[in-house]
């Protein structure tokens, strides 16, 4: 059923997809930020309480849902199922800014380009040469895929729904809480917000533990193994997101790309750690990792498939 719910969600997405800023999604941004207001006296234990509030109602509540559903008809538990993934997984949440940038940097519209990667990131982009450009584009493709897709996929074969839905509200969390304090997640820096984000960053870290690793395994199969193994093992460690290092060391070295170094952000050079090998990012690089996170998700489809057939098989 699980495979069924997957495919089902992915049509839907393909065809209407959710975008940035849709009401479910900022309702519960808006919520995150009201129990902040209420709760931040920048104390630890009142981040954890925090926490607790906004994840653990609502995924327990999705797991009391689905066995509900269950006992009474597989056909409404598989709406469900659908029903929560088309919520928690966006391949066009990020691909349509993606698959803009690379057609306008295609047609060396570079204004636009930064236009464009500024409301992706909601950052300033005005002084991102156009290397930088598909450099950060390519960065932020990346950790975006593993975020709206493959982080929630690896918790959805675990738990089902609530699963998924765990790490989204828990990705939405370790991001809002955190905003104020980095313009720039994927900048290499510190992302310590204050006692009262810890323990969001904290658990976020424990939940994606496994599923970064899953990714960036994925993008090592589907692209240059060797080269993306080494990265991995080798550059990982200097970026200050451990998860984010792994999973962009794997994704530059499957590609045989450059990315992270220095970019003209806010007035300075913002100096972060090299990852990949090969040549500089452009435009044609832009393209590869489109190819690259979609051969990701056919293999995870693929795996997936494989799995509920054998259990249906006994």
């Amino acid at each position: 059923m699980k495979i069924l719910a997957l495919l089902i969600a992915l049509l839907i997405e393909q065809a209407r997809p959710l975008r940035q800023g849709n009401q479910a999604h900022h309702a519960y941004e808006s919520f995150a930020q009201y129990l902040r207001q209420q709760l931040d006296a920048g104390q630890y234990r009142q981040g954890i309480v925090a926490w607790i509030a906004a994840v653990v109602p609502l995924t327990l509540l999705a797991l009391i849902i689905e066995w509900l559903l269950a006992r009474e008809s597989a056909l409404l538990a598989l709406a469900f199922n659908a029903a929560v993934l088309y919520f928690t997984v966006g391949f066009r949440r990020f691909s349509n800014y993606f698959n803009k940038i690379n057609h306008l940097m295609k047609s060396e519209d570079v204004p636009a380009a930064r236009e464009q990667l500024r409301q992706w990131r909601n950052a300033d982009a005005s002084e991102l040469e156009s290397s930088d450009i598909a450099r950060v584009a390519i960065e932020l493709g990346l950790v975006s895929s593993h975020r709206s897709v493959f982080g929630p996929l690896a918790w959805f074969m675990v738990l089902g729904p609530a699963g998924a839905l765990m790490y989204r509200l828990a990705a939405v969390l370790q991001e809002q809480w955190l905003a104020r304090h980095v313009p720039v997640p994927q900048s290499g820096e510190s992302t310590d917000g204050g006692e009262f984000t810890q323990f969001a960053a904290r658990a976020f870290e424990v939940i994606d533990w496994l599923p970064a690793r899953l990714t960036a395994a994925t993008f090592a199969v589907v692209g240059n193994f060797q080269d993306a193994v080494d990265c991995w093992r080798t550059q990982s460690p200097a970026w200050a997101d451990r998860a984010q290092g792994i999973i962009l060391a794997s994704g530059a070295g499957a590609l045989g790309v450059k990315l992270g170094g220095a970019v003209h952000e806010y007035g300075r050079v913002r100096y972060r750690p090299e990852l990949g090998t090969g040549d500089e990012a452009d435009t044609d690089y832009l393209s590869s990792a489109v190819g690259l996170i979609w051969r990701a998700l056919v293999m995870w489809v693929l795996l997936l498939a494989v799995v509920t057939f054998s259990r249906l098989l006994g």
